[in-house]
């Protein structure tokens, strides 16, 4: 056993040492390869105080209920404390005009922060790996993501709903698919198989399945290291980005003149922070760029539409959401 918990370091253990085992944390288990290994692995180090949450999507009948009592049933021995949800992710997406596949995210995590609540514990290990980030960063850049959307996996980051903040804890996230399914074999440990993750529905899939095999086939096989190494880059360059205009976005007004000295790139990212501390998400390229034509002094508008019906209007040479 000690040779397969030494398997995961240095690059895993290095993330959950500032997460002490004697403490209470949350752990998402799905019941799919990923988190059982996660989760085997965080109890062989000592975690003994885990809270194991699955929520059943309601998607694939008596399946998604097996999966449901196979975790109960590996908490159960494990004597771990076991939260099981379930929500009807269809009906979900249908409702919100949301893709089955960001239904069933939003909906994990609303229950992971119900559940951080209920037990006021504020983080959660998840078993995204090196594979997922790849897959990730792809379909992000894909979608037109910037460098901050394209790296938005990190191994410690902090998710909110309302005013709950829940740290999401992903230690895996150098470790890849290969090394997963080794440690799987050395430890014969059980698991659940969704069959649908080999369906080509999802565009997830499709990323996996297709297009990353295609690129590989036509460029070689470095093409995953290379984007995570890229992310990875990303990733530290955002957090000086960050650090650079940190003090601004918590401002009530932008001051035109002090952000009209800014570079184009600190100006963005300016204006999406403070957007964003306002309650305002999903906002594009186009909203950000129409924000910046606001400093113009020729400008002849002085509003720009936002998402829900809320506007940011320039007067006095200041910038504000209404």
């Amino acid at each position: 056993m000690r040779q397969n918990v030494q398997m995961f370091q240095p690059p895993a253990s290095r993330i959950v040492k500032d997460f002490p085992p004697t403490h209470p944390h949350l752990i998402g288990v799905s019941g799919g390869r990923d988190s059982v290994v996660l989760l085997h692995w965080l109890t062989s180090l000592g975690y003994q105080k885990l809270i194991v949450c699955h929520l059943d999507h309601e998607l694939r009948g008596r399946a998604s209920q097996a999966d449901a009592r196979f975790v109960a049933s590996r908490a159960a021995k494990l004597r771990l404390d076991c939260e099981i949800g379930r929500t009807d992710v269809r009906a979900l997406a249908a409702q919100s005009k949301l893709s089955v596949e960001t239904a069933a995210r939003a909906a994990r995590f609303a229950f992971f922060v119900r559940v951080a609540r209920q037990k006021r514990c504020r983080t959660i290990f998840l078993g995204h790996h090196a594979d997922d980030l790849v897959e990730t960063a792809l379909l992000n850049l894909l979608r037109g993501a910037s460098p901050g959307g394209v790296a938005a996996m990190r191994s410690v980051s902090v998710h909110r709903i309302g005013k709950t903040e829940l740290t999401i804890v992903r230690p895996l996230l150098g470790i890849w698919r290969r090394e997963i399914d080794l440690y799987i074999r050395q430890n014969d440990l059980a698991f659940r198989e969704d069959a649908s993750n080999a369906e080509l529905g999802p565009t997830r899939n499709r990323i996996r399945h297709r297009v990353l095999p295609y690129i590989e086939k036509q460029l070689g096989r470095g093409v995953r290291k290379a984007i995570w190494r890229v992310t990875q880059i990303w990733i530290e360059e955002e957090d000086l980005l960050e650090s650079l205009v940190s003090d601004r976005v918590g401002a009530s007004e932008l001051d035109v003149v002090s952000l009209r000295k800014m570079p184009v790139a600190l100006q963005r990212r300016v204006i999406v922070g403070w957007l964003r501390a306002r309650g305002i998400t999903n906002i594009g390229f186009d909203v950000v760029e129409s924000i910046r034509g606001l400093l113009d002094p020729e400008c002849k508008g002085a509003k720009v539409n936002l998402p829900r019906r809320r506007y940011a209007r320039r007067r006095a040479k200041k910038i504000f959401v209404e």
